[in-house]
């Protein structure tokens, strides 16, 4: 039987994940919570740009409020909206998952208990994703990680309850990426969060892409202590390290530069002009997903009595930005600094 799959939160990574399914035949339904561009998918369906090609496809889209509506259950929800919106919008899909369906939070952050909190360890599922898209202009994304290139995710089960069941949903993401099965996919989330927490809100303080950010003077230093106190955390947590990025387990335990590799591994399938996530929230005057990537590593080690001073600050510059006293600005790396000092 032809399973029905939900993309919950089309936005600029569900949109291209949703149409890389669509091309291969998948019944797939497109669900975003911004009205403009749900009308543009209806209207106009989806216009995909990549660096080397120009998709359109036709797509079901619908808005938040049509889930109301639905009356056949989906087999496979992929939760796409930011970290933070996790809790609401695994509870407004928890009636419309098939009894045996899967909720797969292809998300940063450690969102997997609160998926739990609504639909059960017996429907949820984590994911790791690095796809590199944007969505300036409802209907049209702009995406530098192609299908066969650049886009990877890593799925597993984080309860015993799923096990098994890890290839039925890679056989589906694999049309958008390369996918690898992790045996510990929570610690795998975490060394993404890590990543993220080098990379993400850090590089979009400066307002710059990434590849122009991290050639500031004082940026890698930030970054990598960032990623520092981020690792501290996830062994903290007791999180193992895990490879993500394709990197091999070798690769991980072969260095003593893991943030570096992993710094180097990422920036290595970055193109030219990439706007971080959280550059682009801030561009939109949207909250951003900082406090569930560096805001838990600080949370994280303030619970066990330690401190992240790197990780407060870049938090706390980003609240500001968030309220409007202050502009992305590469001046924001002498605040971080002196906050980082205090």
């Amino acid at each position: 039987m032809r399973k029905k799959i939900a993309i919950l939160g089309s936005g600029a990574n569900g949109t291209a994940i949703g149409v890389d399914l669509i091309r291969a035949g998948l019944d797939v339904t497109l669900i975003d919570q911004w009205p403009a561009h749900v009308e543009a998918l209806r209207a106009n369906g989806a216009r995909i740009e990549m660096p080397d090609e120009n998709i359109e496809q036709e797509v079901e889209a619908c808005h938040l409020c049509d889930v109301a509506t639905f009356t056949e259950p989906f087999d496979i929800v992929f939760l796409l909206f930011k970290a933070y919106d996790t809790p609401w919008a695994a509870r407004l899909i928890e009636p419309y998952l098939a009894e045996d369906g899967i909720l797969v939070g292809v998300q940063n952050g450690m969102s997997y208990d609160a998926m739990v909190n609504a639909v059960g360890v017996k429907r949820a599922m984590a994911c790791v994703i690095e796809v590199a898209s944007e969505l300036h202009e409802p209907g049209i994304i702009k995406r530098s990680s192609p299908p066969d290139g650049g886009s990877w995710f890593a799925i597993g089960s984080a309860d015993p309850a799923t096990i098994g069941r890890e290839q039925e949903v890679a056989d589906v993401l694999g049309h958008a990426g390369v996918v690898e099965i992790s045996d510990d996919i929570l610690a795998a989330k975490w060394m993404k969060l890590v990543s993220n927490a080098m990379t993400l809100a850090t590089t979009a303080l400066v307002g710059l892409p990434i590849d122009e950010a991290v050639e500031l003077p004082g940026m890698r230093e930030l970054m990598l202590k960032a990623g520092a106190e981020a690792l501290s955390a996830g062994e903290a947590r007791g999180h193992a390290i895990k490879p993500i990025y394709g990197l091999k387990p070798e690769d991980m335990e072969n260095t003593n530069q893991l943030l570096e590799l992993l710094h180097d591994k990422l920036m290595s399938f970055t193109r030219p002009g990439t706007l971080t996530t959280v550059l682009m929230d801030h561009l939109k005057n949207r909250q951003s997903e900082t406090g569930d990537v560096n805001g838990a590593v600080v949370e994280t080690l303030r619970d066990r009595g330690g401190m992240a001073p790197a990780n407060a600050a870049i938090v706390e510059i980003t609240e500001r930005i968030r309220r409007g006293e202050i502009a992305p600005s590469p001046e924001n790396l002498e605040l971080i600094r002196e906050l980082v000092a205090t």
